[in-house]
């Protein structure tokens, strides 16, 4: 999902269809976003400095609700339970297409219960080793792995970095233990103190450790090397020719909300995305600045339905 250079400026620009009597009069109260992350996380921060700019800009407070828990379901569930009326939104990220796959009764549908409004950033992840592992490269760890099969733990934070190692593991045939913890913060800990030896996770979260000679990043996953990290090889360089996998974050509101309110919610985020200073912020934290129309982000989220499904039943992870 790539726009053109043109398509891209005409968006930041605040291009858009016009909008009817209803969507002019919107917002006549503050807008709030429901994100299912921690407060002080790099999320948390994209949120309230986009949010900050496009309620400026709608002449509305943007209320950031964080309602964390059960692995991010809680807010979306509440996103998805909101009223269609433009003044609710929901600031995910793709596991929200990954959770609905992995247990056998779930509480939202991601293609039903919600309508896309602006993707805003991919995230390239990178993976991270403990000093201790004896493997300098990712080319070692695939040697590692298949001569130790089974044998080598990985720690996940989160349903993005388990499918992104489960991703990994397919496409070099290999066969690692996965490690769960309760959020990316936990796994880090544990990487740093050598408890497991491998994470995938966030450019933001690894930079400083690797800087003061905690961990070892092994390579990026995105399809072009991290801004952030230029010396890092991607998967594909190091070992996985034409392996690429990103994380995203993007707005979407629930089910029924007016086309011409989701119309002006997109023009007015993704200028706010535009501003050289939240363009600033991106790097900061690692992000890369993805926009699009909302047809075009309902179109990611159902390949990635069907990415995510085939992932599942192919590394044969159990659905509970």
């Amino acid at each position: 999902m790539r726009c053109s250079t043109k398509h891209m400026l005409l968006i930041l620009a605040g291009i858009a269809v016009p909008v009817s009597a209803f969507g002019q009069s919107y917002p006549s109260k503050p807008i709030r976003v429901i994100t299912p992350f921690s407060p002080g996380t790099a999320v948390d921060a994209l949120a309230r400095v986009i949010g900050k700019r496009f309620g400026d800009a709608m002449g509305q407070q943007v209320v950031i609700d964080n309602r964390v828990g059960a692995g991010g379901i809680v807010g979306t569930v509440a996103a998805a339970k909101s009223p269609s009326d433009g003044y609710t939104l929901y600031l995910g990220n793709d596991s929200f297409v990954i959770a609905p796959n992995l247990y056998k009764t779930f509480y939202y549908d991601p293609v039903k219960d919600f309508a896309p409004v602006a993707l805003v950033a991919n995230i390239p992840l990178v993976l991270m080793a403990h000093p201790s592992l004896p493997a300098k490269s990712v080319r070692e760890l695939i040697a590692l792995a298949k001569a130790h099969p089974g044998e080598i733990n990985y720690g996940s934070g989160s349903a993005t970095h388990r499918l992104l190692m489960e991703t990994f593991q397919g496409a070099a045939g290999i066969r690692l233990v996965h490690i769960a913890y309760k959020g990316a913060g936990p796994a880090l800990n544990d990487l740093i103190g050598g408890q497991i030896p491998l994470m995938f996770a966030g450019v933001s979260n690894a930079v400083p450790h690797v800087a003061s000679g905690r961990l070892r990043i092994l390579a990026v996953s995105s399809a072009r090397r991290a801004t952030s990290l230029p010396q890092v090889p991607t998967l594909a360089e190091a070992a996985l020719p034409g392996f690429e996998y990103v994380a995203w974050n993007g707005y979407l509101a629930p089910a029924g909300t007016p086309p011409e309110i989701i119309s002006r919610l997109h023009t007015e985020i993704t200028r706010a995305v535009g501003q050289p200073d939240v363009q600033e912020m991106f790097v900061r934290l690692g992000f890369e600045v993805t926009v699009g129309t909302p047809e075009e982000f309902a179109r990611l989220i159902r390949s990635d339905m069907a990415r995510v499904a085939r992932v599942v039943r192919e590394a044969g992870i159990p659905v509970e």
